[in-house]
């Protein structure tokens, strides 16, 4: 592309609140976007997460918004997916105000439009109206007017109308971090008549993700442990991602879940051309399980962006991330954590198992990563005998090397993994070495 952009990331604007995210910046990316699409959109819906800035940035967003002539509608505490399916349905643009997985310090705004994420080049162009031209207001007249929306029920009605799940024999632990899936959560589960309780919805503004949700999965798993639970549930801050744990406390993170859930979708004719999308960080034994079942595995960057490019370019419908960002596109354009959650029950009734029983033939191949900080990461990475190492590595039977330089900090990543524990551990520590010898001179 050429151009670095200078405020949005991978997942939108994000920053300390008051320190790099303040109000004066929130209004200008207010005005800004109702500068680029007032004429395009009739309105900008705005949800957020349960972090105490929230309500500050939504007040600063609208302002900015509405000075520039653009219509408002506030959707309150709701998750990231749910406005994503309602500015698809509504043919519109939203703004979601959250940091998620991030502590309650940190907050950010995602901006959305007809269910996806805004374009680079959409992002730059706000990007040079915030940072090199003043705010640009309309007449009087053409303020833009602001109300409350009642789409959230939309969203509510939409996924209880996609799933059946009748007599699903578990007792269930969902533990949603403090964040916004907790004011979806009974709505949507209650629906179902799903033997349930709900952990860590008690959100007080400054609680988000701390010590509980997808980031602390121990705090549940001692739960499901104690209380005698058959399964757990867990959410991130704005709900697009989804954990599960067996009733042993053992977690069950994203590649297991695709894992089980591609066998389903290929069953019911859902899956489309046998095609799953990851990342290069998911485990090699994903791959070796899904080629085992007549699947092929694709892999992208690191990221839910790239994983949602590739789907679209390949007409993959499941995709996703170790994290618990998976996204099941004939249902959503975006990872969903609640469904996730209700596709990986519906698989467990689907196959008559519970999710040990269905995980248990998935291999988990010995896995190793290390971050070494480097001053030069270009040249580190030219290196020629790092290269030549690289691919020796490489081409190992079994054995996958990914050496990436790292995308926001000064470190190279090193991963490995393969079936032999000791080559893993060897391979990683010996280009630990070479590359702070590189970087030495």
């Amino acid at each position: 592309m050429g151009i670095l952009k200078r405020l949005f990331g991978t997942d939108g604007i994000r920053g300390l609140v008051n320190e790099e995210l303040t109000v004066d910046l929130v209004y200008k990316i207010g005005n800004a976007l109702g500068r680029m699409y007032s004429g395009k959109y009739n309105k900008l819906l705005i949800a957020r997460d349960t972090r105490n800035s929230g309500e500050m940035m939504e007040a600063a967003l609208a302002s900015g918004a509405l000075s520039a002539g653009l219509n408002v509608e506030f959707c309150g505490v709701i998750t990231t997916p749910a406005l994503a399916y309602l500015t698809k349905s509504e043919k519109t643009l939203g703004v979601m105000i959250s940091a998620s997985h991030n502590p309650a310090n940190y907050n950010g705004i995602k901006v959305l439009a007809e269910g996806f994420k805004i374009s680079d080049d959409d992002e730059i162009d706000i990007e040079n109206l915030i940072l090199e031209k003043e705010p640009e207001y309309v007449p009087y007249g053409e303020i833009g007017k602001m109300a409350s929306s009642h789409l959230k029920d939309k969203y509510i009605g939409y996924i209880v109308s996609e799933y059946e799940l009748n007599n699903i024999p578990y007792k269930i632990a969902v533990d949603v971090g403090h964040g916004s899936t907790g004011a979806l959560i009974d709505k949507i589960f209650g629906a179902f008549n799903l033997n349930y309780d709900v952990y860590f919805n008690e959100p007080d503004g400054l609680n988000i993700n701390e010590k509980c949700g997808s980031t602390h999965p121990e705090v549940l798993a001692n739960i499901i442990k104690n209380d005698g639970y058959d399964l757990g549930i867990l959410f991130d801050g704005d709900g697009d991602r989804c954990l599960f744990i067996d009733k042993n406390g053992n977690l069950i993170d994203g590649d297991k879940l695709m894992a089980i859930n591609a066998l389903k979708l290929k069953k019911k004719n859902r899956l489309n051309n046998n095609l799953v999308i990851a990342t290069i960080m998911s485990n090699l034994g994903l791959e070796k399980y899904l080629e085992k079942n007549g699947i092929r595995l694709c892999r992208t960057a690191v990221g839910d962006k790239y994983v949602l490019e590739k789907m679209l370019s390949s007409d993959a419908r499941l995709g996703g991330e170790q994290s618990g960002h998976i996204i099941f596109l004939d249902k959503a354009t975006t990872g969903d954590g609640i469904i996730t959650g209700l596709e990986t029950l519906e698989t467990l009734l689907y196959f008559k198992q519970d999710i040990n029983s269905l995980t248990k033939e998935i291999p988990e191949y010995p896995q190793l990563l290390k971050n070494i900080a480097v001053k030069n990461k270009k040249s580190v990475m030219e290196n020629k005998k790092l290269k030549k190492t690289i691919e020796e590595y490489s081409a190992l039977p079994n054995f996958r090397l990914v050496v990436r330089p790292s995308g926001t900090e000064h470190k190279i990543r090193v991963m490995a993994e393969g079936e032999d524990k000791k080559l893993v551990y060897n391979v990683v520590n010996e280009l630990y070495e070479m590359i702070e010898e590189i970087d030495r001179y």
